[in-house]
């Protein structure tokens, strides 16, 4: 079921609205199903006009905004996510941070999110001084209809999951191009899997000869060699063949020896926002069952 609202906080060069925060314990909708939230945004421009990068950018930055001028609030730590999209998550918080004088820790999921947070002088923490977050904001290679994620394209898969876990509400923000009805449907590169450098040889062939689909280690650009995680681990790509029980699929490569941790992130989104081509934010919540 579709809902218009408008938004009614204004950012950036047009107006949006920020509405009440998503919660698993607050406003879900009858049991067996889903909200979806069309958000308008007024002063936004025809499609036409623009190329498909401008308007994911766009997209991007829509989603961010939205997410946090609904579910950051005074006094909160926050889990700063990596990726394209956080930028502009972490670019709008430094604004309520400003304009609103607000308190807020942020804890990082990569250096990428650290150097965020410290090039917009926000207050720098950790999960030793801050174990429990009252929210995470981060990005997705791919939702499906279920929240189900894939994550882990810039590597940073185990401290997202770890900040994620670690978070009471856990808010994704994508593009347009990340939603799909099924993994695999918009995400072309596979599943991430973090193992330890020297078991990564039998832990692809046993996803191969188990799962199926094709596992390749993942190699760097500007290096020779693999690509390093931040935990001194490789990267494996597996790009499956066809859906998949991915909770089963998910616990069952994590049993496998060496494996540290998978981009597939089940059961934990409490909600998506994904900017749209047309200049509106699109919600979705998790199906109750």
């Amino acid at each position: 079921m579709l809902r218009q609202r408008w938004l009614r906080r204004a950012f950036g060069s047009g107006c949006a609205a920020s509405a009440r925060p998503g919660c698993r314990r607050h406003g879900q909708p009858p049991c067996g199903t889903r909200k979806e939230t069309h958000v308008f945004v007024c002063g936004s421009r025809s499609s036409g006009s623009r190329s498909s990068s401008v308007m994911a950018e766009e997209a991007k930055k829509l989603a961010a905004y939205a997410a946090v001028d609904n579910h950051v609030r005074n006094s909160h730590v926050l889990g700063v996510g990596s990726g394209s999209t956080v930028v502009y998550a972490v670019e709008r918080l430094a604004q309520r941070v400003r304009q609103e004088k607000l308190n807020i820790v942020c804890v990082p999921t990569s250096f990428q999110a650290r150097q965020l947070i410290l090039k917009h002088s926000l207050t720098l923490s950790d999960l030793d001084r801050h174990p429990e977050l009252d929210v995470a904001i981060d990005g997705a290679d791919e939702v499906d209809a279920m929240l189900t994620l894939i994550k882990g394209g810039g590597g940073c898969l185990t401290q997202e999951k770890i900040v994620a876990g670690c978070a009471k509400h856990f808010i994704v923000i994508a593009d347009y191009r990340k939603d799909s009805k099924s993994l695999g449907q918009q995400w072309k590169k596979g599943v991430p899997i973090e193992v330890i450098p020297m078991a990564y040889v039998p832990i692809s062939r046993s996803i191969m000869q188990r799962f199926g689909g094709e596992v390749s280690l993942r190699m760097a650009v500007s290096k020779a060699g693999p690509v390093v995680t931040d935990n001194s681990n490789f990267i494996l790509d597996w790009k499956f063949e066809q859906a998949q029980n991915w909770k089963e699929v998910n616990f069952a490569i994590k049993m496998i020896p060496g494996v540290v941790e998978t981009g597939l992130f089940v059961g934990m989104a409490e909600k998506v926002y994904f900017g749209m081509e047309d200049g509106t934010v699109k919600t979705r919540d998790p199906l109750i069952i």
